[in-house]
């Protein structure tokens, strides 16, 4: 890996406590981890030295951390095998190392800690560093790096913003650093054109330019009528997709097929239409809308009436919580429901796909956006407005909570926002942005 100054820096930062908003796959993890087991093998105190690497939930912390710490580790300066239970490395300069989920901040309470990196600190709950986190590195003067890809303005864009202020005024002695770079000056060209063309361009800003985006206005600012609506085909034969948000008024659901987009191709190197290569996207070529007094089942007999001759495959998405509310308070939960009015009707060809939990609505509105336009403008996702002109309205009418970090706005218009709702658990299922697992990365000299 090429040499880059602000690695560099960070690397030999004098700072206690560094925020690390670098781009997406740019090595700031894998400089995290190095640092860590540097600080176990050079540990030198009359105490046994303690450091941990933290993430947002325990399995994302062991996910990343857990088998490169041990790898990175000589086995000659481990003390006894590492805890497989505790996530704990020992050194034979007394120093642990331990692997921790910061869901249960209080976790991190109970031992004073010498130092410790958290990562994708914007997901981690905004008081675990101020409570729990921060007072623990008290009693030993511990140093801290909160590193990780922006999330909105949240804390994470206010400990930063703290961080560079701290810098300006006191320099290299200032408690608090910051080091930023961006993908592009760590990846390859290709790489980085390939994730122009998956990602909206809000969301490549955040990813991979790491910025702290400001998200007001329209949730799904990519969708235009004008280019993103057209007469869509319908296949008897091929998938039918029913995305479904269980709520009492509206009750909907939305339909979609995936296939070639009219007028949409892919292009070339300068940006020029290839018209030997139609986009295959996602089309939303129906939908289900009852305004008042609806629930599940009345959903599904509606999906029967209208497309219940269908011949080919039936795949069914939707909110994970189903049973929450609405119907489930007297029926049993909505996806029984729809198992039990569906299933008569399309057999064994119906597929329910639904996550053991929701994923985070910010992961839902990225998905949408970077289907409807990627940063490089292409379209993978159309509507038909006359057979959908209930999700058309919620494209263009849902819009964020002012001040926050990209949440949708529930309360402005309570007719809006469950079709697109619908339509987000799908693309985030099968079509999520940054899935790819962080790139490993060899940090010559590190």
């Amino acid at each position: 890996m090429r040499y880059h100054p602000v690695q560099h820096a960070y690397w030999n930062s004098p700072h206690r406590f560094n925020t690390v908003p670098a781009g997406r796959r740019s090595g700031k993890t894998e400089i995290a981890k190095r640092k860590l087991v540097k600080a176990c093998m050079n540990a030198m105190t009359e105490w046994d030295p303690r450091f941990f690497a933290g993430a947002p939930t325990r399995d994302q912390a062991k996910r990343i951390f857990w088998e490169d710490l041990k790898a990175l580790t000589p086995k000659d300066m481990m003390d006894g095998k590492p805890s497989e239970s505790d996530l704990t490395i020992y050194y034979l300069t007394g120093a642990w190392l331990t692997v921790v989920g910061l869901d249960v901040p209080e976790r991190i309470e109970g031992s004073p800690w010498d130092g410790g990196v958290i990562t994708e600190i914007g997901n981690v709950d905004p008081d675990a560093w101020p409570k729990h986190v921060r007072p623990a590195l008290s009693d030993r003067n511990g140093w801290c790096d909160l590193e990780g890809v922006p999330e909105g303005r949240n804390h994470y864009y206010e400990y930063d913003r703290k961080a560079k202020a701290m810098m300006k005024e006191r320099g290299a002695a200032s408690e608090w650093g910051s080091f930023h770079w961006k993908s592009a000056e760590i990846l390859s060209e290709e790489e980085i054109a390939s994730a122009k063309e998956d990602l909206d361009e809000l969301t490549f800003d955040q990813e991979y330019n790491a910025s702290f985006i400001n998200f007001t206005g329209r949730a799904y600012y990519a969708f235009l009528e004008e280019t993103h609506t057209a007469k869509l085909a319908y296949d008897p034969r091929a998938d039918l997709v029913l995305c479904f948000d269980f709520n009492v008024e509206p009750g909907v659901a939305a339909i979609i097929q995936e296939q070639r987009l009219p007028g949409q191709y892919e292009r070339g190197p300068g940006g020029a239409a290839l018209l030997d290569r139609p986009i295959v996207g996602s089309g939303v070529i129906g939908e289900v809308w009852i305004p008042h007094n609806s629930n599940t089942e009345a959903v599904c007999k509606r999906i029967i009436k209208d497309w219940g001759k269908h011949q080919g495959r039936v795949r069914c998405y939707g909110d994970a919580t189903g049973g929450a509310r609405g119907t489930a308070k007297v029926a049993g939960s909505d996806w029984d429901l729809i198992e039990k009015t569906l299933r008569p009707e399309f057999k064994e060809r119906l597929t329910l796909k639904v996550k053991d939990h929701n994923p985070k609505e910010r992961s839902r509105i990225n998905a949408v956006n970077s289907r409807l336009k990627s940063k490089s403008g292409t379209i993978r996702m159309m509507v038909d407005g006359h057979k959908a002109p209930h999700v058309v309205t919620d494209f263009e009418g849902v819009t964020l909570l002012e001040g926050g970090s990209g949440e949708i706005d529930k309360k402005k218009s309570p007719m809006l926002t469950h079709l697109s709702d619908g339509i987000g658990y799908y693309l985030e299922y099968e079509y999520p942005v940054l899935e790819k697992q962080m790139q490993k990365l060899q940090l010559g000299g590190h």
